[in-house]
């Protein structure tokens, strides 16, 4: 970065600097330079990476000192934005990308009372910096806001002293470089009167640099995004709506209530007590304890293999599941490790809750030992009870369980309407999945990436289902033979298939809809 000639590097891939408009390199006064001839700069190291941004009165290396010479001269010359005080972009391939922010800092003996100074940021990498103009803007303003504020303190501080505008009025008129009296230009310590300015600078950047390199990062991505990810995106995009919606009502009953004195600092005011209300509740707030479900594989040895396969069929095919339990991290668990065997679209979980709460609205529902089932969903072949019932099992443990001693006091009874018959085929994922959670030879990590696999091969066979007959509307007998050329033609999975589609992401669905209502896409089907 350069401040009058200070200038502060990492590794050739970001330059910020600060310059005067009489930007010049060699040592020409005490305007030209920042630091004392000598001087032997400043130098930060960050442990973390390794890296050392220094601040010298001009780079040393003869390529970096040609393009950051250039940068500064357009910046205060040919490449200035309307009213001169503003923030710019230009630059090439060959000498770099600049975003450049000029401003003025007052000055009671130059001319017109002030000079005029740009802070400028150069990276070889366009899009990089054009993502990053938001940040940059936003803290190099604050750096120039404090530049700024110091020389008019200074500056009110001389005109109150020795006012410099009587003064000119009442010299003779002569040409304006005589009227100087041989002052030189002062430095920006000078102006701001902080002989500490250099140092402080120093910092700023080098964290600006910092962090301008670490708030983005690349990702490498191996194909298209999952119909989880695309779920994920758009509950993010709805609960960003949501909070657009709440701020906008908030801001117009504040427009409604009465004006309080002093507007702007009243209104801050008037927030203070919310924004501390949410920080005290964020205070209170405590982490969850430490899962007692560990994985899939846990869950199967803990409930036994006959009692998890018939849970897991539930899960697959959309029916809820209830947990009853008076200890409600338990029933988080749980569900922490079930929701993982659907899509994201598929799952509405009501952790839990002190009444029954229909399957329309949530096939997760954790609920208090009291509260009573109705009868009808307790016979119902939509839906499975489990309950956890205090009791010792220290002999009820299976071989091989993991460490589960915050387990050892339960005794997990399934039940169901309609309990899976054990020479059921079932659907074929989850024979699969038995497969996986069974082999000892798989770790657990290993069994989640088989898990997510899974997932994602259905997922597929539900967008072509999808496609087939909403999109398209073809007949039951065409379906059947895709069901069977898919291999789900079997009632478990074809049930399983209808279930994942309610989980199919917006995107998808409004894209095949935009396709076929377009005449492009219309033609070939006449």
């Amino acid at each position: 970065m350069k401040i009058d000639g200070v200038f502060c590097s990492h590794v050739h891939k970001k330059v910020c600097s600060l310059l005067p408009n009489w930007f010049s390199f060699p040592s020409g006064g005490q305007g030209c330079r920042s630091l004392a001839a000598g001087h032997p700069g400043y130098i930060s190291h960050d442990k973390e990476t390794s890296i050392k941004y220094v601040s010298h009165q001009h780079p040393n290396h003869p390529q970096l000192f040609s393009i950051v010479r250039q940068a500064c001269v357009r910046s205060l010359s040919c490449e200035v934005c309307p009213g001169r005080e503003g923030p710019i972009f230009f630059g090439d391939e060959q000498h770099g990308f600049v975003f450049s922010h000029t401003f003025f800092i007052k000055d009671s003996l130059a001319r017109g009372f002030q000079r005029w100074y740009s802070i400028i940021a150069i990276m070889m990498d366009r899009i990089y910096l054009i993502n990053s103009w938001p940040f940059l803007l936003g803290k190099i303003r604050g750096i120039i806001d404090e530049l700024q504020g110091k020389a008019l303190k200074v500056f009110e501080a001389e005109q109150f002293g020795c006012p410099q505008r009587a003064q000119r009025m009442n010299t003779a008129f002569t040409p304006f470089l005589h009227q100087r009296n041989g002052n030189a230009a002062r430095s920006l310590t000078s102006l701001t009167s902080d002989d500490n300015l250099w140092a402080c600078l120093h910092t700023s950047f080098a964290w600006l640099l910092k962090a301008c390199g670490s708030r983005l990062t690349e990702k490498l991505l191996e194909g298209a995004p999952t119909e989880d990810t695309l779920v994920q995106m758009e509950k993010l995009a709805d609960l960003e709506e949501e909070s657009e919606s709440w701020d906008n009502s908030e801001a117009e009953e504040e427009e409604k209530a009465p004006v309080v004195p002093d507007g702007a600092e009243g209104r801050e005011l008037t927030k203070c007590p919310a924004e501390s209300s949410l920080l005290s509740d964020c205070g209170n707030w405590q982490p969850r304890k430490l899962s007692v479900f560990k994985s899939l594989r846990h869950m199967r040895q803990v409930l036994g293999a006959p009692s998890f396969r018939m849970l897991a069929w539930h899960v697959l095919m959309g029916n809820q599941v209830i947990w009853k339990s008076r200890d409600a991290d338990l029933v988080q668990s749980a569900f922490e490790v079930l929701r993982t065997m659907l899509p994201v679209g598929c799952v509405r979980i009501i952790p839990y809750s002190d009444q029954y709460e229909e399957a329309y609205r949530c096939n997760f529902l954790g609920l208090s030992p009291h509260v009573q089932i109705p009868s009808h969903v307790l016979s119902s072949e939509f839906a499975v009870v489990v309950e956890a019932h205090t009791a010792p099992r220290s002999s009820l443990h299976p071989v091989g369980c993991e460490d589960d001693q915050s387990l050892s006091k339960y005794e997990f009874v399934v039940t169901s309407g309609s309990p899976v018959a054990a020479d059921r085929v079932g659907p074929t994922i989850l024979n699969k999945m038995e497969a996986a959670l069974s082999n000892q030879n798989l770790s657990v990590g290993v069994v989640d990436q088989c898990l997510v696999c899974l997932k994602e091969e259905w997922m597929n066979k539900v967008k072509v289902l999808f496609k087939f007959t909403k999109v398209d509307s073809r007949p039951k007998e065409d379906t059947q033979k895709l069901l069977s050329i898919l291999g789900a033609s079997e009632e478990d999975n074809v049930k399983l298939l209808k279930f994942w589609m309610t989980g199919l992401s917006k995107t998808y669905k409004s894209h095949l809809m935009s396709t076929v209502r377009s005449p492009t896409a219309s033609e070939p089907r006449n």
